[in-house]
């Protein structure tokens, strides 16, 4: 027996007529489940005797079954409440936008229309989330309701926020990318959204999410209740989506017609189960992507609004006062921002494909602006592996320095932000980039500023026995503590400045 069916047989009875569905809680252990009805009218036994035997029906005789039966009227005051429950537990950011005081809820003939009061910058944000459509799904199942939503444009005073959590995840907001289906054939529905959404950007909850893509496994099953159903694999080529679709009887010789690689597309539900989300679909149709689809770019998330584990400090360096000679600094140095930066790592593996990726122990930057090293961020880093004994030789960094430093996930959103709006510069730079690159990369903090190389570029301009960094630092009688992060990052600070205003320009330009 389906939901649908389950929820037709127990409407016969005329004080259940409007009932729905509001859970069903499985006790594996116990072998033994209940279902919880929610009705709006005034029942008797006799409807929750009914109500047990139609659940005693739609369940497998192994188990034991119960039912509970709840009325609740959605009044207006109840159905904001539930609203703002459901936004605090399922979207924070939209609980900060939306109180109570900004939610209409009025009865039509048709069901219940509930208005959220937003502004602009709001607006985009709920639509993006398609969080009304979450909204009324959880309406449904706890009233006897049919429930629409709506935004209506509302100016607000901008308050500062508490919680800087909120403002966080707003700014981290990228909305997902989408693509126009071609060559739609129904299936299923022909209503439903002919606009995608790329697979690798189907992170979020939804209750009417649509894929499109090509199929690379397709596998029949059964249900415990012996209902049949089909295991999909489907790529659209940004990822892949493993779900479930039960079968129709109406639609079932075209479904079961499909095969590997038939181009399809499915609306259903993105939820979290388990701790994942998991999709479910609903509807299925073929169409597929766009002819010789290229994913667009995927966008680096935002420069985070604030820094959270390291924050940089200000940097007077008393040397540079008389090392610098200030009326001869180029404009190209003056006019740009500069990020010069040093890692101190675990080993030289700084690609996957070289083998296991080594860690970073210590990053340490300073930031030119005006033609003057104003700004330090330097930080531990903990590796989150044992220290080989060459590396503690080499670099002085030992286990016990580690213990108690952030993970490289907390540390690079800082990085990211310490180096917004700048040109990057290392010695060797392409070797340090490549580690930034990578860890940025894993929790998509995109470094694709330009880079500028003080070892290329003094090659270029010197004659010396090598140029590995203390040479250089030689030259320019530069001493330095070698081999930790922010001293090194300090001295090629100060080697780019100098190669600069004798070059007179930014290499390249």
């Amino acid at each position: 027996m389906t939901r649908n069916e389950f929820l037709e047989r127990v409407r016969e009875k005329e004080n259940l007529s409007r009932a729905v569905l509001n859970k069903i809680v499985v006790d594996r252990s116990a072998r033994r489940c209940e279902f919880t009805l929610i009705t709006d009218r005034a029942y008797t036994q006799e409807d929750e005797a009914f109500a047990e035997s139609a659940v005693r029906e739609a369940v497998p005789a192994s188990l034991q079954a119960s039912v509970r039966i709840k009325k609740l009227v959605a009044d207006e005051q109840l159905v904001r409440q539930k609203i703002c429950e459901y936004l605090a537990r399922n979207h924070r950011a939209a609980a900060a936008f939306v109180q109570e005081e900004d939610i209409c809820v009025k009865r039509e003939e048709d069901g219940i229309l509930f208005t959220f009061g937003v502004d602009a910058e709001e607006r985009s944000f709920f639509e993006a989330r398609d969080i009304l459509t979450g909204v009324a799904a959880m309406l449904e199942a706890n009233f006897c309701d049919r429930f629409r939503g709506a935004l209506e444009t509302k100016e607000k005073a901008r308050e500062e926020k508490e919680e800087e959590e909120e403002e966080e995840e707003l700014a981290d907001y990228r909305p997902p990318r989408t693509f126009k289906i071609r060559d739609f054939e129904t299936i299923d529905q022909s209503d439903v959204p002919k606009i995608a959404t790329y697979i690798q950007d189907c992170t979020f909850r939804s209750s009417s999410l649509t894929i499109c893509g090509q199929i690379e496994f397709i596998q029949e099953r059964v249900s415990q209740k012996g209902k049949p159903y089909l295991r999909f694999t489907v790529t659209d080529t940004t990822g892949r989506m493993n779900f479930s679709y039960f079968i129709k009887k109406k639609t079932e010789e075209k479904v079961r017609a499909l095969k590997q690689g038939d181009y399809i597309v499915c609306t259903g539900e993105n939820e979290l189960f388990n701790g994942r989300i998991s999709f479910t679909a609903r509807y299925l149709n073929r169409g597929a992507p766009p002819e010789g689809f290229v994913p667009e770019k995927l966008p680096s998330k935002p420069v985070p609004a604030h820094y959270k584990t390291v924050f940089p400090e200000k940097l007077t360096d008393y040397n540079q006062i008389n090392f610098f000679d200030k009326s001869s600094v180029p404009d190209c140095l003056k006019e740009n921002t500069f990020v010069v930066f040093d890692l101190e790592t675990t080993g030289l593996v700084n690609v996957p494909t070289g083998g296991k990726m080594d860690a970073i122990t210590e990053i340490g930057a300073v930031k030119i602006v005006g033609g003057e090293i104003r700004e330090r961020f330097s930080t531990l880093v903990d590796p989150e592996r044992k220290l080989d004994e060459e590396i503690v030789r080499l670099t002085g960094i030992t286990d016990e320095m580690l213990k108690g430093a952030p993970k490289i996930g907390e540390v690079i959103p800082d990085f990211y932000k310490f180096c917004d709006g700048c040109f990057l510069v290392g010695h060797n730079v392409q070797f340090d980039h490549r580690f930034i690159r990578y860890y940025g990369g894993l929790d998509e903090y995109f470094f694709e500023q330009k880079t500028f190389d003080t070892l290329a570029i003094a090659q270029s301009m010197l004659f010396l026995k090598n140029y590995k960094l203390d040479t250089v630092a030689d030259y320019y009688g530069i001493r330095f503590n070698h081999h930790r992060a922010a001293d090194d990052a300090l001295t090629t600070a100060k080697i780019f400045i100098e190669l600069i205003k004798a070059k007179k320009c930014l290499p390249n330009a």
